[in-house]
C-alpha cells in the first residue's frame, strides 16, 4: 500500500510539473555524430534510454522484406562474449529491461534501469555491447527465422492480418511502405544479411539518442558518446521517396470468417506537416473520439453495424496513412460500408460543428498531461520529436496549437489530405 501511494504521489508530481508546459528538452550533437535529446528528471531513481536508427522496414532490400525486423530482433540475443541467456540473466540481476522493435521508419533499442551508479553502469555496458558488437548467432538466427515464417503463415489464416497486408499494398503500390513480409521473403534471408544490414544502417550518423530521468547533463553527454562512439562508420540516410497517391479502388477478398473487415484510407501526412493539428482535432470528431465521434454514432449507435469503428492519421517520414476501420457481420458489410462512406463524405464537405470542435479541443487539451505522466511516456514523445526533427517546443505549444484550430482550418486541411479520388477500400470476408 505504501508503495502504491509513493507511485501515485510521483505521478501527481509529474502531472503538476508538465501540466502547463512540456518537459525541458536539451539537445546536442555527440562527437560521434549521433543526435542526443535529454530530459532531466529526478522524481524517480530511474533512467530511460532509447536509441533510434533510420533502419525500419522501409529499408528492407527487394525480395527480403522482414530483414529489418529480424536484425533488430537479434540485436540483443548475443553480443561481445555474451550469449542471449547471459544477457537476460545479467539484466534480470540488475533489475533492468530492454525494449524496442522496428516500425516503418525506425529501429529502436530501449533500456530502463535504476539510476544508481552500481546498477546504471553495468546496464549501460550491456546496452553498449548490444549496440556496437551484436553477434547474430547462427543458431538464434535459424530459430527466429523459423518462428517468423511460422507466424507469417499463421497470420495468413486470419482476416484482420490479410486485410492489413492487402490494405498497405493497395495504399502504397511500389513504395517501401507497401512492401510486406511474407513466408517467401523471410525464407530468402540468409544469416549474413543481418550483419550487412546492421553495418549499413546502425551508424552514429543515423542514430538519435533519447535520455530521460535521474541524470545530470554531464553524465548524459558522456553516456551518449559511450553508447555511439564505436558504432559502424557510415553516412546519414537518404530520404525515402515520396509515395505516389493511389487511384481510388475497392478490393474484396473472400474468407470464411463470420465478421467482415473493412478498411478505407490513403497516404495522407508527413511528420511535421503544419496541417497535423487541424487534422488531429477534426479526426477526433470524425472517428477518433470514441463514442462521441460521428462514425461511432452513425455506424454503431444508430444502426448497430459494428461494435467499434475508428479513424486516425499516422504521420511518417513520408506520407503516412489516414485510415478508417471497422468489423461487421458479413451480411451487413455493404450497408456498413455505404454509411461509412456517407459519413466521411459529409465530414469532408462540412467539417465539424462548433459544438464538436469545442468538445474535441476540451478532450485533447484536457487529456494532454496524461501523455507525460511517466518517464516512459516522456521518453516516447521526446524520441519521436528527436527522430523526426520536430521543434523542441512541440510539447510546450501542443495545447496552444490545438486551441487555435478553427472549423475552416479543419475543412481546408481535410480537403488537402483526404481526397476521394485517392481513397482505397479493402473488404475481407463480405458476402
Amino acid at each position: 500500500m505504501k508503495l502504491l501511494k509513493l507511485f501515485a504521489g510521483v505521478s501527481l508530481c509529474l502531472l503538476a510539473q508538465f501540466a502547463e508546459a512540456g518537459p525541458k528538452i536539451q539537445h546536442w550533437l555527440a562527437p560521434s555524430g549521433a543526435k542526443v535529446f535529454f530530459v532531466e528528471s529526478h522524481a524517480l531513481p530511474i533512467l530511460d534510454v532509447q536509441v533510434d536508427f533510420v533502419a525500419g522496414t522501409a529499408y528492407d532490400p527487394a525480395g527480403k522484406s522482414g530483414l529489418a525486423s529480424l536484425t533488430r530482433g537479434l540485436l540483443d540475443q548475443g553480443a561481445e562474449g555474451l550469449d542471449e541467456t547471459q544477457i537476460a540473466n545479467r539484466m534480470a540481476d540488475l533489475g533492468a529491461t530492454f525494449s524496442g522493435g522496428a516500425d516503418m521508419d525506425r529501429a529502436s533499442v530501449g533500456l530502463r534501469t535504476l539510476s544508481a551508479a552500481d546498477k546504471r553502469g553495468p546496464a549501460l555496458d550491456i546496452l553498449r555491447a548490444v549496440l556496437v558488437s551484436p553477434r547474430f548467432p547462427a543458431e538464434v538466427f535459424a530459430r527466429e527465422k523459423a518462428r517468423s515464417i511460422a507466424a507469417l503463415k499463421e497470420a495468413l489464416t486470419r482476416p484482420e492480418a490479410i486485410a492489413g497486408k492487402a490494405f498497405w499494398l493497395a495504399m502504397y503500390p511500389g513504395h517501401p511502405y507497401g512492401m510486406q513480409s511474407t513466408p517467401e521473403s523471410v525464407s530468402a534471408i540468409e544469416r549474413d544479411d543481418l550483419p550487412a544490414f546492421y553495418q549499413a544502417h546502425y551508424t552514429a550518423q543515423r542514430a538519435s539518442v533519447t535520455i530521460v530521468g535521474d541524470l545530470s547533463r554531464a553524465d548524459a553527454e558522456a553516456m551518449a558518446q559511450q553508447l555511439t562512439a564505436a558504432l559502424p562508420a557510415g553516412t546519414g540516410a537518404a530520404p525515402l521517396s515520396a509515395p505516389t497517391l493511389p487511384v481510388a479502388s475497392e478490393q474484396r477478398i473472400a474468407h470464411p470468417a463470420a465478421q467482415a473487415h473493412l478498411l478505407l484510407g490513403l497516404p495522407a501526412i508527413k511528420r511535421g506537416d503544419p496541417d497535423f493539428f487541424p487534422l488531429l482535432v477534426g479526426n477526433y470528431s470524425l472517428g477518433g473520439g470514441g463514442f462521441v465521434s460521428r462514425l461511432m454514432k452513425e455506424v454503431r449507435d444508430k444502426r448497430g453495424f459494428a461494435y467499434s469503428v475508428y479513424s486516425y492519421f499516422h504521420p511518417l517520414a513520408q506520407l503516412g496513412p489516414f485510415q478508417v476501420g471497422l468489423q461487421t457481420k458479413k451480411a451487413q458489410a455493404n450497408d456498413a460500408l455505404k454509411v461509412t462512406r456517407e459519413v466521411l463524405a459529409d465530414f469532408l464537405a462540412k467539417g465539424p460543428s462548433e459544438a464538436e470542435l469545442k468538445a474535441a479541443k476540451q478532450n485533447l487539451v484536457g487529456s494532454f498531461p496524461l501523455r507525460l505522466d511517466s518517464n516512459k511516456k516522456i521518453l516516447e514523445n521526446v524520441a519521436v520529436i528527436g527522430f523526426y526533427g520536430m521543434p523542441l517546443d512541440y510539447l510546450d505549444r501542443y495545447a496552444e496549437n490545438i486551441e487555435k484550430v478553427t472549423v475552416a482550418d479543419i475543412k481546408a486541411a481535410f480537403s488537402r489530405h483526404v481526397k476521394a479520388e485517392n481513397l482505397v477500400t479493402l473488404v475481407v470476408a463480405a458476402e
